[in-house]
């Protein structure tokens, strides 16, 4: 289903970005925009671009790489593929899945008589059997190969680590070395890499638009520091102005107990954090810079770590950051839309409605709205929501500490701790959709709305969607704490955007009177 048209020049080459929505597709887009490219996404939920910044310079269409029969308009008249999915599951699954996907990704590609199709993939060590790898990085380096043996050419990009504001690597590097002055890691800080700037990345995606028709093959990408993952922490905590950090290694930590670890410290969770270190157990060095002789190296070179560093680092503290490791839904998260009629027949909808008038304008109260979450944290009972994320975590689930990509404001598709944007109306509505594991689906609703007497109505609405016996069992458990941490939640935004309107224009951002220091990080 095609959601928007971009009416530019046709005469330019047209490429699709599949996972727009993520990390890395979230980024290329613009970039290829400004390299003179017409671009089509590709999204399951197009909605979730609806507020990026280059929403109107793109065509955007529906389709999912796990279902073939949706590829078909998305690969209409395309010069460019760029395939930017990757499973991200356990199991013994979702190779298989991956497997598919690329096959059939690659066969509709070849019918509709796209051009190329570039992948990034990442960089496997050398010498080492492919039954020795993680099952990720195995799983990346066959999809790689499927599509190098496609009728369609293809340019396979592999990269280890990539460095950039909002990345996992980079907030999993930045959390380990900003939160523990002192380390017991893994034995894999000691194995060496060869990471790379996102803006590296990003150039030989763009560039590989380009490559002549008989070009088939992979390339390894990478910046010009080969180093070790605990030098890596040096040299942020350098860059980060930090103490001298000391780190022991410790053997006997398998990367099931370094996911937990991992997961424990940064806000990146377990599910994710595994993959990353499975891929620091092998060495992973470029073996060759092949690439430079069809995307040339700018004059000064590929960019090195510590500029690299300084940039993410600056752009996380300038709140600039366009897309996190986040940008994507993890495995699993619900993606059913909140039932718009009230009767719902999808079956039991248990609610919770608070409503209070505020003496502040809607203006006033939309920016405590919009604020809530990360630092700020929300509202009510910090130690109930800080318990709830931890056990959330203990689980499996995202937890509480994933934060928000940009600290005043939000749009659909944004992770927000353990909430996803489902729909934003701005300067009114704010529905957040759980990703933590429930057994049922649940939302979370806060609007602004003009009140009777010229004074302000701010309404809240919880939802759950039980999924069996046991999900109405847990919504009559939760129920007696509702008073507090809904109640609770209501009152103090009130009361915030009371404050902002009594402190005028120009005042800082309202904030919680309960401390968000209580609040897990």
């Amino acid at each position: 289903m095609r959601e928007r048209g971009d009416g530019r020049d046709s005469a330019r080459p047209r490429c699709l970005v599949t996972g727009a929505t993520g990390y890395i597709g979230g980024r290329l887009v613009p970039a290829l925009l400004d390299a003179g490219y017409r671009v089509r996404c590709m999204a399951r939920s197009p909605a979730k671009l609806r507020d990026h910044p280059w929403a109107g310079d793109v065509e955007v269409v529906r389709g999912d790489v796990t279902d073939p029969g949706s590829l078909d308009d998305p690969l209409r008249d395309v010069d460019v593929a760029y395939y930017l999915v990757h499973g991200l599951r356990s199991g013994a699954s979702f190779e298989e899945a991956d497997r598919e996907a690329a096959t059939a990704f690659a066969e509709r590609a070849s019918a509709a008589g796209v051009g190329r199709i570039v992948y990034l993939g990442g960089l496997t060590p050398a010498a080492v059997p492919g039954h020795e790898l993680s099952p990720h990085l195995r799983s990346r380096a066959e999809v790689g190969e499927i599509l190098l043996h496609a009728p369609v050419p293809a340019t396979v990009l592999r990269a280890a680590v990539v460095i950039g504001s909002g990345s996992a690597s980079f907030e999993m590097l930045r959390y380990l070395t900003e939160r523990l002055p002192v380390m017991v890691t893994p034995s894999w800080v000691s194995t060496r890499v060869q990471p790379i700037a996102v803006g590296d990345v990003l150039r030989y995606l763009v560039g590989s638009a380009g490559m002549p028709a008989d070009v088939n093959r992979s390339f390894d990408i990478g910046g010009p520091d080969v180093v070790t993952y605990e030098l890596m922490m040096r040299r942020y905590a350098e860059v980060a102005r930090l103490p001298r950090r000391l780190i022991l290694g410790v053997p006997m930590l398998t990367p099931r107990l370094s996911s937990l670890w991992i997961g424990l410290v940064t806000p990146v969770p377990p599910s994710l954090a595994r993959p990353l270190a499975e891929s620091l157990r092998h060495e992973v060095v470029c073996r060759e810079h092949d690439i430079a002789r069809y995307v040339p190296d700018p004059p000064e070179g590929p960019t090195g770590l510590d500029s690299a560093l300084e940039l993410a680092l600056q752009r996380v503290r300038d709140a600039q950051v366009a897309t996190r490791w986040s940008s994507a839904a993890p495995p699993g998260a619900p993606s059913d839309p909140l039932p718009t009629d009230p009767h719902w027949a999808g079956g039991s909808l248990y609610t919770d409605r608070r409503a209070l008038d505020v003496d502040a304008s809607p203006q006033d109260l939309w920016r405590v709205i919009e604020g809530i979450g990360g630092d700020n944290g929300w509202y009510s009972f910090p130690l109930a929501w800080a318990v709830r994320g931890w056990l959330d975590r203990l689980v499996g689930g995202v937890g509480l500490r994933r934060g928000r990509r940009d600290a005043t404001r939000l749009r659909v598709g944004d992770s927000l701790d353990f909430w996803r944007v489902e729909e934003i109306e701005p300067g009114r509505l704010l529905r957040l959709r759980a990703e933590m594991r429930l057994p049922g689906l649940a939302w979370l609703e806060m609007c602004a709305e003009r009140g009777e007497g010229g004074r302000t109505r701010y309404r809240q609405r919880a939802l759950f969607h039980p999924r069996g016996l046991l999900g109405h069992v847990y919504w009559w458990s939760v129920s007696p704490f509702h008073a507090v941490v809904f109640g609770g939640m209501a009152r103090n935004i009130a009361r915030a955007a009371e404050k902002a309107a009594a402190a005028g224009p120009g005042a800082p951002d309202p904030v919680p009177e309960e401390a968000p220091s209580s609040r897990a990080r």
